[in-house]
Parts: structure tokens; C-alpha cells; sequence
């Protein structure tokens, strides 16, 4: 499992992935959809959250690919 949840961010004029926390994975993208799937895929792997951001930063989508406590909020 990964040490934190799998972000899809635009940073410097490009789409990226990155571990919660700043430490980025893969290639930068030109398209958010191209860096969604690659996000999606890791998030998949390592069984965490998948946390899309939009174009501003704010958190559009967000997607569990692991096991969720049934306390968890939200």
C-alpha cells in the first residue's frame, strides 16, 4: 500500500500524480483525462484514494480503491 493517497494535480503548466505528501510519480501530462487514468491505475495498485483536483486546485473527484473502514465519514 502506498504511504498516502494518489493526487492528480495541475503544477507548472502541466497534469501531474503525486503521492499525498509531494512526492510525484510518472510523466507530466498535457491532458487531465491522460493523468486521471495513470492516477487511477496507481490508486488501484496500492489500494488508496484516488483525489482529483480541478485546474484551480480544488478537489473535484474522489474515488476509494481500498478497504474503507465502515466508520469512515463522507
Amino acid at each position: 500500500m502506498a504511504n498516502g493517497f494518489v493526487h492528480t494535480v495541475f503544477k507548472d503548466e502541466e497534469w501531474i500524480n503525486e503521492i499525498e505528501g509531494g512526492k510525484k510519480f510518472g510523466a507530466g501530462y498535457a491532458t487531465k483525462e491522460d493523468a486521471v487514468g495513470a492516477g487511477r491505475e496507481r490508486a488501484k495498485k496500492d489500494a488508496t484514494e484516488h483525489v482529483i483536483h480541478n485546474q484551480d486546485g480544488k478537489i473535484g473527484e474522489r474515488y476509494s480503491y481500498g478497504d474503507d473502514p465502515a466508520s469512515r465519514p463522507g
